[in-house]
């Protein structure tokens, strides 16, 4: 006589939440964190330009260095490595056509990537954005780029905070994707061991007879 079991595992009976019926807009929470840090770097950008501006003379270069940079007052027209210069009108306009393409991806990606938003990519098109829209009030305010920030051990163009928002951003944005896809695999899995095959089969398995 074989005997089966009378119950299946409450996780199997549960399946988990994923990515169907994902919102086309970004949660409250979201959007309160992308405005938060977007605003806050923004304004910390423009007042360390203000700083260097008003403490520095053109070209000044700190008296010291602190390990791996110093800080040097450089007034920048077009882009990294003298590339496109005296071109910063155009810049200007680019950098908020960038701006514009993040917003548009930051109120869409739910809908495009598949998945909401987690804090990490949100947190990266916050300083992607805030860096483009630093640099372009200084593009079409001053007619240039405040830069002061000066690598020491490498021939590195000068940059600065809007710079650092944009790097990273970027950075910060593909790490947040690549964790969001290996949560959405789990995910996958565990809806695929939930489905009533797998249950059933779990069901009909038979206990060895006993002797």
């Amino acid at each position: 006589m074989t005997a089966s079991s009378s119950h299946t595992d409450p996780q199997l009976q549960k399946p988990v939440s994923s990515g169907k019926g994902v919102p086309s807009r970004p949660a409250a929470s979201i959007l309160a964190l992308f405005c938060s840090v977007a605003v806050i770097w923004v304004i910390f950008d423009q007042l360390t330009k203000v700083y260097f501006e008003g403490s520095y003379e053109l070209g000044q270069a700190s008296a010291g260095d602190f390990g791996l940079f110093r800080f040097r007052l450089v007034h920048n027209t077009g882009m990294a490595w003298g590339l496109f210069g005296d071109s910063t009108f155009a810049l200007g306009v680019l950098s908020c056509v960038v701006c514009v393409a993040i917003l548009v991806a930051f109120l869409l990606w739910p809908r495009f990537a598949g998945h909401r938003l987690n804090w990490l990519e949100t947190l990266g098109l916050a300083l992607v954005f805030a860096g483009g829209l630093g640099n372009a009030l200084d593009r079409f305010i001053q007619g240039f780029v405040v830069d002061f920030i000066d690598f020491t051990f490498i021939d590195f163009p000068v940059f600065n905070v809007a710079d650092i928002g944009v790097t990273c951003g970027f950075v910060i944005i593909v790490i947040g994707f690549v964790v969001a896809e290996r949560s959405a695999s789990r995910v996958n899995e565990l809806e695929m061991s939930s489905e009533p095959g797998a249950a059933s089969n779990v069901d009909g398995e038979e206990e060895e007879p006993r002797g």
